[in-house]
């Protein structure tokens, strides 16, 4: 089954509005440098709150689409300094990160919030990003797997629109580090997932579900990871602070899709 390749940027918390625009300009020229050959990549950004209505106008007319990095799962209510999904929604976001291993092991964000959080998103009209993976202790025990598994338990259900659900593979000890997954480590994860998929919601569901990978993704490593039957995109950190490394990075997806 074909799947349409992902190539979202998480800016995390970096950019001024000026430098933004900045960006997002130049990532704009090269995309158009591209043409009509961009059209099979599913390009995203996730850039800070503050920034999610600048951005809907700088983007507004091209093929860039945008994601909130984390919302409530509450539609409103007194819990100050969150956004609801339908703020993210009410922002032209299409998209909205959750479970990200900085809001699980950073914010000690729960597996309950998590969960209410998919549910949330989805009723907001938005493709939920859903992040799993491990931290290095835990893949130095041998229990990569069960810690994707729990994950993947915890955040789907059976009465989900999986339409609107993607999944990340984000191993915590690649992310921010420098190291990255070999492109055999991550298929291995990614076909995992997919066997798990087809095994708790059938094979249509696994066959449709985009996994992306990532962890310390560059434009070195780019096509490699791409390569992989089971992964269908990637999920970029620092790379995507740059025009010129994220569209190189979307030029390996493009160059896969010919």
């Amino acid at each position: 089954m074909s799947r349409r390749t992902v190539i979202a940027g998480n800016w995390k918390m970096h950019k001024t509005l000026s430098e933004a625009r900045e960006l997002v300009s130049g990532l704009r020229q090269r995309l158009e440098a591209f043409g009509d050959s961009v059209n099979p990549i599913d390009v995203l950004i996730f850039p800070p709150a503050t920034l999610l209505f600048p951005m809907a106008k700088a983007i507004a007319g091209s093929s860039i689409r945008m994601g909130a990095q984390n919302a409530h799962d509450a539609a409103q209510g007194a819990f100050t300094g969150e956004i609801s999904m339908r703020h993210v929604a009410d922002t032209g976001c299409t998209h909205v990160l959750v479970g990200h291993s900085e809001r699980r092991h950073v914010f000690g964000e729960s597996a309950e919030f998590l969960a209410r959080k998919v549910v949330s998103g989805v009723a907001a009209g938005l493709t939920v990003v859903y992040c799993v993976g491990e931290t290095l202790a835990e893949r130095e025990a041998d229990r990569t797997a069960a810690v994707v598994g729990r994950h993947l338990d915890e955040g789907l259900s059976a009465d989900l629109d999986f339409s609107r659900i993607v999944l990340a593979y984000e191993p915590v000890w690649a992310i921010g580090t420098g190291r990255t997954a070999s492109p055999q480590q991550a298929q291995e994860v990614h076909q995992f997932i997919r066997t798990y998929l087809s095994r708790r919601f059938g094979g249509a569901v696994a066959g449709g579900m985009r996994v992306l990978y990532g962890g310390s993704v560059k434009p070195d490593n780019a096509r490699g990871l791409l390569q992989q039957a089971d992964i269908d995109g990637l999920l970029v950190g620092g790379a995507c602070l740059s025009a010129e490394d994220f569209a190189a990075i979307i030029g390996s997806a493009l160059s896969q899709s010919r």
